[in-house]
């Protein structure tokens, strides 16, 4: 993503902003202070030689003028980073060139929850975080749900992280189905234990370009038109389809780029219903064969939901891959993690929204979020499984 805003929009500004969707989930003084060592750090960092080969041998599609501008590359967190530094009213706001700090996203968010777990929630310990991720691996394997390892964000802690990947390669490796163990979306990981990098686009590039070219009927086109132009047309990948709603999305979503995207991401909304709208599309409208396309769904996952999401695109006749996330990275017994997410707030200077099919992960100005659902003919919906608040609570 960071190449295709390079390649098409190489002088956008942007700002992002941080939302904490658990409030009563603090970072105390210590842990702050911490943090601000940690962003300061992030300065310091550079694209090694072997890293950028790397890159290049896993992503060969990518512009060679996009690898060229990463031997250079660095991040300026004093100048592009503004915190709050008071517990009660934490916050960060990120601004800069979009192309630069557009890699600030995953290292904030898995500080802020790396802090929090240091300093405030300090109960706890790596036991039997091994045998829990072998055993989802286990699972999920043997009801033969190809996932990916999506939980760098709101991971507990580097560690915990690297112990996770370790206990899903165990399991992948036992199971013997390591092919339907797809990768992670940690391209560290990803080179260290020998894994495909594997990730989709974020909502931030539709809410980007909307905001840019203020043209909200057209931007989920805009948006593949600008992808394809960057990464070529048999490397699309999946689209994501529920930024301004899945429904706005399908308005726009035939031939070519139905055919050129292998499938959709699933990021909000009820799960059951979207497999039932993307098999409608893809089969009844389009005419496609069954299971010749795919579903990664990504919303808040687990391993049940995972088989019982299974069970549906296969009732439809649709494929489908599980991001796994927070549930593999931070799941512990006594304590739930931080919901905590970094959103494009604007880009040139306009405010950039996120409709999204479920009313809580809306976001952005509210007057923009208004304007663009009328615009649209967007059609409020609510699932109940979408309480942000209480995402990983047990009982929900």
């Amino acid at each position: 993503m960071q190449a295709a805003i390079h390649n098409c929009f190489p002088d956008a500004q942007v700002t992002f902003n941080y939302h904490n969707r658990t409030p009563e989930k603090k970072l105390n003084k210590e842990a702050i202070d911490w943090l601000k060592m940690q962003i300061d750090a992030l300065g310091d960092l550079r694209f090694s030689t072997e890293e950028i080969e790397y890159l290049k041998k896993e992503v060969p599609f990518l512009p060679a003028k996009f690898y060229q501008w990463l031997e250079t590359f660095q991040l300026r967190p004093k100048e592009q980073v503004v915190m709050n530094d008071d517990p009660e009213n934490f916050d960060l706001f990120v601004k800069g060139k979009w192309d630069e700090v557009t890699l600030y996203e995953i290292p904030l968010l898995s500080l802020v929850s790396e802090a929090y777990f240091l300093f405030v929630i300090k109960d706890w310990t790596l036991d039997g975080q091994f045998e829990k991720a072998k055993s989802k691996a286990l699972t999920l394997l043997e009801h033969n749900c190809a996932f990916s390892e999506f939980g760098t964000r709101r991971r507990r802690s580097l560690v915990t992280q690297k112990v996770v990947m370790e206990g899903l390669i165990s399991g992948a490796k036992e199971s013997g189905k390591e092919s339907l163990f797809l990768g992670t979306s940690n391209v560290y990981f990803a080179k260290m234990y020998g894994l495909r990098p594997m990730g989709t686009i974020a909502h931030e590039w539709m809410m980007g370009i909307a905001a840019i070219t203020q043209d909200y009927g057209n931007a989920n086109k805009i948006a593949m038109d600008s992808w394809l132009k960057t990464v070529g047309n048999e490397h699309a990948g999946l689209a994501l389809t529920d930024t301004f709603g899945t429904d706005v999305f399908l308005r726009a979503f035939y031939p070519p780029y139905s055919d050129y995207y292998a499938g959709v991401r699933q990021d909000s909304g009820s799960p059951l219903t979207f497999t039932e709208r993307i098999g409608h599309h893809y089969l009844e409208i389009l005419g496609l064969p069954k299971f010749s396309k795919s579903i990664c769904f990504s919303d808040s996952l687990n391993v049940d939901r995972c088989i019982q999401y299974k069970a549906k695109a296969d009732e439809v006749g649709l494929n489908c891959s599980f991001g796994i996330g927070t549930n593999l990275t931070n799941d512990f017994p006594d304590s739930t993690p931080l919901n905590i997410v970094i959103k494009i707030s604007s880009a040139n200077g306009n405010p950039a929204i996120k409709i999204s099919d479920n009313l809580g992960k809306n976001t952005g100005d509210p007057e923009t979020v208004r304007r663009v659902k009328r615009e649209l003919g967007y059609e409020e919906k609510y699932w109940a499984g979408g309480d942000e608040e209480h995402r990983w609570d047990p009982t929900s």
